[in-house]
């Protein structure tokens, strides 16, 4: 697929419907594609003290837009990345397939870790808050680092859905743009419910399984995780519903 770098601006290519439908699939796309790095960045950015999340959170999204962006220019390079870099055991090894399966064997690692420290630590929000991880840089690097993984992915599945490389931006730019809105609401509702923590992570630990399979050429389709996780998010709204209906009922009791 060729893409001609003098016509990029041309924004008569809007002319057509088909750009248009084009641009509101790919930004449907994007917004689904980073519904797991924001799950990340606000289980990471929970590290930090109270007043450090939002810009945590701010920064870690716009880390993300300018990684995409830059990688939607690199097209060429992008492409090239899927090349063999050599063979082992008579699979043929990318540069994508290394990107995807370091970036999997951190996303088990740091969800597995995540797990442990809510479930057996059984520590509060508030000793968390009071003894974070890893300083604000420490966890805008780690956020950086996770972004080429995840903008890797959404660039591939952009440069496949789109012809000009304006739609693929603007279309980067409007999912940012939505998640930067949503990921505060979202950071809260997972961090005040610990059982929608858990769940998120669980969901960062089936993605990373999904990016090793597929550096080693097990493709997955994530329609079927996102699915998954669908699935588990309704029956866990409902337990919520339920378990809020009968507090009341259990405080007058006791």
């Amino acid at each position: 697929m060729c893409y001609e770098r003098e016509h990029m601006w041309d924004l008569s290519i809007f002319a057509t419907a088909e750009a248009w439908i084009a641009l509101a699939t790919l930004t449907a796309m994007e917004i689904v594609l980073g519904i797991d790095n924001i799950i990340f960045i606000s289980i990471l950015t929970d590290k930090l003290p109270e007043n450090q999340r939002a810009r945590g959170r701010s920064l870690g999204l716009l880390a993300a837009l300018v990684t995409r962006i830059g990688l939607l220019f690199g097209i060429t390079w992008i492409m090239g990345l899927q090349d063999t870099l050599f063979t082992v055991l008579g699979e043929d090894i990318s540069g994508r397939d290394l990107i995807l399966g370091v970036g999997g064997l951190f996303l088990l690692g740091k969800a597995t870790v995540e797990i442990f420290e809510n479930v057996e630590l059984h520590q509060s929000p508030a000793e968390r808050a009071g003894a974070p991880a890893h300083g604000f840089g420490g966890v805008i690097v780690q956020i950086m680092l996770l972004d080429i993984v995840f903008s890797l992915d959404s660039v591939i599945t952009a440069v496949g859905m789109a012809k000009h490389i304006l739609v693929m931006v603007i279309a980067v730019v409007a999912a940012v743009g939505v998640m930067l809105l949503a990921a505060g609401r979202i950071s809260k509702f997972i961090n005040d419910n610990p059982s929608m923590k858990v769940l998120a992570l669980a969901f960062l630990l089936m993605i990373g399984v999904v990016l090793v399979a597929d550096a080693i050429g097990q493709h997955i389709n994530k329609g079927y995780i996102y699915f998954a996780m669908m699935f588990s998010l309704s029956v866990e709204l409902v337990n919520l519903r339920v378990r809020k209906k009968r507090s009341p009922a259990h405080g007058g009791a006791s």
